[in-house]
């Protein structure tokens, strides 16, 4: 104790802290920026971080008084109740109200929750999470329905604890989808079997890592950006695995991977009406808190919108793009907002709605089975690139618009600290004060 600070209890907070950002697939940049905040005002100036996906380093002190704490992070993930609760926590340590002693406290209570709702609720909710996404990607009601079942298949499948099953759970489940979809193909109509694996797959799909990586190649962080992004493409590689395997057991062709032409399209109200299950498919599997569900569907709107605007009026390509550039202010201005919703929240749903993981998968899948498949994978992975370059974009317009906001109303109600402040007014004062003294003489 030094100054009046256990500099031993921050360093635990701030390792904690950035434990449970990783958990929240939050990138490396913004997790340091988090912690800096946080040690300043706690009284931490000196305080200095490594913050890697799988390990943090948090430093405290100057030259020989310098304490180092190291923790390795898991490869965990929080459930959409943990994330609101650890940035609430982190909205109230930034500006020091929470003393790290009890921040300990709360973040291991953040870990040990228990989900809200039961599980037979959030295994139901994967199901219609499969479902929503289903109706956005397949063209037909049978693919919808083939798609609930097996998404409430991998629901059940998710709730076992066991670690080797968890190693094992997304190539067997791509098996297992794969082999289902690849023998009811060839009795009903589902349109796009590979399309269709998406809705039950899209929980294992790493869309929101891919993403992550990007953006955090763009801000420098090379080592954490880089890593993430193998980490990705080999996800998406045993999914893959697992399809191609399914496909081999059947004895599916190459060109049964190629798109096929559906004869009863849905008719256009179902985009909507999947947009709105596969939200309430997202609230219940997940355990979302129930003042969050109408942000969630707002960027789920707004995300969609933006992705059939670019892909109709510009071009396929940059579909995922604009929706990105579209969604990312709105989930930044909703966790501005004091009732609002942490950006983690709102993003990753979004994320699977603009699917860049589900184009890596189709992509990578298709580059092994059949003869176009540099193309495939190359447009896979421009997919990837332009959604990742849109949400730096729509990261960079809503700071500027937002600083630049915040720097005119100050520059509007702040008179001059100096003697002849009457004389030189603030914005406000010089825009209205012709007004006021109008009023005052009436």
């Amino acid at each position: 104790m030094t100054d009046g600070i256990d500099r031993s209890a921050l360093r635990q907070f701030l390792l904690g802290l950035a434990q449970g950002m990783n958990a929240s697939a939050e990138s490396v940049d913004r997790i340091r920026d988090t912690l800096s905040e946080v040690a300043v005002a706690n009284g931490g100036d000196d305080t200095d971080f490594v913050v890697l996906p799988t390990i943090i380093l948090v430093e405290t002190g100057e030259s020989d008084e310098s304490r180092v704490a190291i923790r390795s992070a898991t490869n965990a993930s929080f459930r959409f109740d943990q994330i609101a609760a650890l940035y609430e926590l982190i909205s109230q340590a930034k500006t020091g109200s929470v003393p790290p002693l009890d921040g300990i406290r709360r973040l291991n209570e953040i870990g040990a929750m228990r989900p809200r709702l039961g599980w037979v609720t959030r295994t139901f909710g994967h199901a219609i999470l499969t479902t929503g996404l289903a109706l956005l990607l397949a063209p037909t009601w049978q693919g919808v329905i083939v798609a609930f079942v097996l998404g409430f298949g991998i629901g059940l499948l998710k709730l076992v604890r066991s670690p080797t099953l968890q190693l094992i759970l997304p190539i067997a489940a791509a098996f297992v989808c794969a082999t289902a979809v690849f023998l009811l193909a060839e009795s009903i109509e589902i349109g796009d079997p590979i399309r269709l694996l998406i809705a039950p797959l899209v929980t294992f799909l790493p869309g929101g890592v891919l993403t992550t990586a990007t953006v955090e190649l763009a801000a420098g962080q090379m080592i954490s950006g880089a890593a993430r992004l193998v980490y990705g493409f080999v996800q998406l590689a045993l999914l893959a695995f697992g399809i191609l395997a399914a496909g081999a057991v059947v004895g599916v062709e190459s060109r049964s991977y190629e798109a096929l032409d559906a004869s009863a399209f849905l008719p256009w109200w179902v985009a909507p009406l999947g947009i709105l299950v596969f939200a309430l498919g997202n609230y219940l599997h997940f355990s979302a808190p129930a003042s969050t569900f109408g942000w969630v569907l707002l960027a789920l709107v707004v995300a969609y919108v933006g992705q059939w605007a670019g892909t109709e009026f510009i071009d396929p390509t940059v579909g995922g793009f604009v929706g990105a550039v579209a969604v990312t202010p709105v989930v930044f201005w909703i966790a501005g907002l004091r009732h609002g919703a942490p950006s983690q929240l709102t993003f990753l749903p979004a994320f699977w709605l603009l699917v860049p993981g589900a184009a890596g998968l189709v992509g990578l899948t298709e580059a092994v089975a059949t003869d176009n498949g540099l193309a495939d994978f190359a447009a896979a992975l421009i997919s990837v690139m332009s959604i990742a370059l849109g949400v730096l974009i729509g990261t960079a317009l809503y700071r500027v618009v937002h600083h630049g906001a915040e720097e005119f109303v100050q520059f509007a109600v702040a008179a001059p600290e100096t003697p002849d402040a009457e004389e030189r007014p603030g914005l406000w004062a010089r825009l209205t004060g012709p007004w006021r003294r109008r009023t005052r003489g009436s």
